[in-house]
């Protein structure tokens, strides 16, 4: 496999479509800006649909992607090493933060293990069975993926994007569920815009402390150095410091823009997916939206470099996809008023011109007595 070829692949979103949507947005009753940012997200679903007005969201799906990282074990992450299951397990029972969400909005969610350091037997059959390798190397000194498990993990994420646009799924809310995840993504948005650790280098979803950031910091620096060598093949770089997760991500995400399914991207990782996905094939982001800004410092160098504008700010660092998941009520209305709202009904025709008719003549007082005698 190689990335590069995605770039044949993948076309633009329909910009013609887009100034239809535009051209029709002035057109409707509801005066132009009043809407602020929806007007935006309603013709970026235009361009993606490829169909003006866009037909209204009615099939999303939460799709998470889960993974352990041997750099964990370096004390980086507010959670043990290899305990990224629990959060599937919290997933599927419905009690973490993005079942509880999803169940109250009805959308399904779907978890894929790409790479849990986890007995198989502790999940459900139809999580497990795409597993590509029990956790993934510690970045800091060995690579992560060999090369057959990192093509092997790209081509796990791009059959999960063909399934899901094959089922009917009409727009995908992606995210993670890793413990270490936020340490290769950091690696991996430092390698590809060119920054030091430092300027990368977050406190992740669960919050470490001072003395774990520096840890965290001194790894991400330590791997940027066997990232920089392979910087000019997408997938030598998956597998020298990424994880099965994050090449099945990045696969997903390429694969979806093929498929011309809309996805909406959580946090720090998905963010570094979408980035190595962009070097791969510059039209891709085109159909990708970023759902929020968490304040990890790598997510916004990534979003800024492929020019995503975060729909929501609101500070939810939890991942898992919760935060993209609160922005798709946004885009679901944004579709509806594009779609629903009517025009403005143009001056002297229909309702509008029998409004502009002259009133009719008031009989004087001797035609009325007479008319009543």
């Amino acid at each position: 496999m190689n990335l590069d070829d995605y770039s044949d692949l993948i076309g633009r979103a329909d910009g013609a479509l887009r100034q239809s949507a535009e051209d029709r947005r002035a057109r409707l009753a509801v005066a132009p800006k009043a809407l602020g940012r929806l007007d935006e997200l309603g013709e970026w679903l235009v361009a993606a649909q490829g169909m003006s007005p866009p037909k209204v969201i009615a099939r999303p799906r939460v799709v998470l992607f889960a993974g352990d990282h041997g750099v964990a074990g370096l004390d980086v992450s507010g959670r043990r090493p290899g305990e990224a299951y629990q959060l599937v397990r919290e997933v599927l029972e419905g009690t973490s933060p993005v079942a509880v969400l999803a169940r109250g909005a009805g959308v399904p969610v779907r978890v894929v293990d790409a790479g849990l350091d986890c007995d198989p037997e502790l999940l459900p059959d139809e999580v497990v069975r795409h597993r590509v390798r029990r956790g993934s190397g510690r970045i800091d000194i060995e690579d992560a993926l060999t090369p057959d498990e990192v093509d092997a993990a790209v081509r796990l994420g791009a059959a999960i994007a063909d399934e899901e646009a094959d089922s009917g799924t009409d727009l995908v809310v992606l995210g993670d569920l890793s413990v270490g995840g936020t340490t290769p993504a950091a690696v991996l948005i430092a390698a590809l815009c060119g920054t030091d650790a430092s300027v990368v280098t977050g406190r992740g979803g669960a919050g470490i402390d001072d003395l774990a950031w520096m840890r965290k910091c001194a790894a991400i620096r330590d791997a940027l150095r066997r990232a920089r060598p392979v910087l000019g093949d997408q997938l030598d770089l998956l597998a020298a410091v990424g994880g099965a997760d994050i090449a099945a991500m990045t696969g997903f995400l390429l694969q979806c823009a093929v498929r011309r399914t809309p996805v909406i991207l959580d946090g720090v990782v998905s963010a570094a997916c979408a980035l190595v996905g962009q070097r791969a094939a510059f039209r891709a982001p085109d159909w990708w939206l970023a759902g929020q800004l968490t304040g990890e410092p790598g997510q916004a160098k990534a979003l800024d470099r492929m020019a995503l504008n975060p729909v929501l700010e609101q500070g939810v660092t939890v991942g898992g996809g919760t935060g993209a998941l609160l922005a798709l009520p946004l885009v679901q209305a944004a579709s509806a008023l594009l779609a629903e709202l009517p025009e403005r009904t143009e001056p002297g025709s229909g309702a509008e011109a029998a409004r502009d008719e002259e009133p009719a003549a008031v009989p004087d007082g001797d035609a009325v007595e007479s008319a009543t005698d």
